[in-house]
């Protein structure tokens, strides 16, 4: 069997890379992402080794948090995937987009005040509003209804404090809310605004 001759002009077979082109900078995306969490975990990892008597209580309320989690963030992401599927993007726009003007704001403070759970849940169901093409205004007046003006806190409010008390605060709060929304809207720019509806799509 004759053998083939390497000639000039032909380059030898390259080895196969195991590396996808890909991988390195999603290594680095991920750091870059995760930095603070990475940070803190190796934080907490040197306090248990180095200081026992405050590393491991911290441990511990860490894993309480987890628990919780896994409680809250379950159904949450269900009502997000039913959200994503069953609200087309243009009754959102309609509704909570740029021209919803005084209604798409009342909406907004609304969808806030009667959800439940803590606040880390809010920001997965903020994300989809963005996808969907909710105006930033309304975004942030969510995010601000859902920490402060819930209706089981205030129906637990009413109970142990009183109307006035309840209402005065309630009062004080979607002022201070509506303030606080305006004023983020004006002070963060466009390009800032983009990015942030840019990091919305990549969830």
């Amino acid at each position: 069997m004759e053998k083939h001759r390497m000639t000039p002009d032909m380059k030898p077979a390259e080895k196969p890379n195991d590396k996808k082109p890909g991988m390195g900078k999603a290594k680095k995306s991920f750091i870059r992402r995760y930095m603070f969490a990475i940070a803190a975990a190796l934080g907490l990892a040197a306090l248990v080794v180095f200081w026992p008597w405050v590393g491991l209580p911290s441990a511990g309320k860490l894993l309480n948090g987890f628990k919780e989690m896994l409680t809250v963030l379950p159904p949450i992401f269900i009502m997000l995937g039913l959200l994503d599927v069953w609200v087309p993007r243009e009754t959102m726009v309609r509704f909570m987009g740029e021209g919803s003007g005084i209604r798409g704001s009342l909406l907004a403070i609304f969808l806030g005040s009667a959800a439940a759970g803590p606040l880390y849940a809010a920001f997965p169901v903020a994300a989809v509003f963005m996808k969907k093409g909710a105006k930033f205004l309304n975004v942030v007046l969510f995010l601000g209804a859902w920490s402060t003006t819930k209706v089981p806190m205030v129906l637990f409010e009413l109970s142990s404090m009183g109307p006035l008390f309840t209402f005065t605060r309630l009062g004080l709060s979607l002022v201070g809310i509506s303030i606080i929304a305006v004023l983020v809207n004006r002070m963060t720019g466009k390009p800032e605004i983009a990015r942030i509806y840019e990091n919305a799509e990549e969830l």
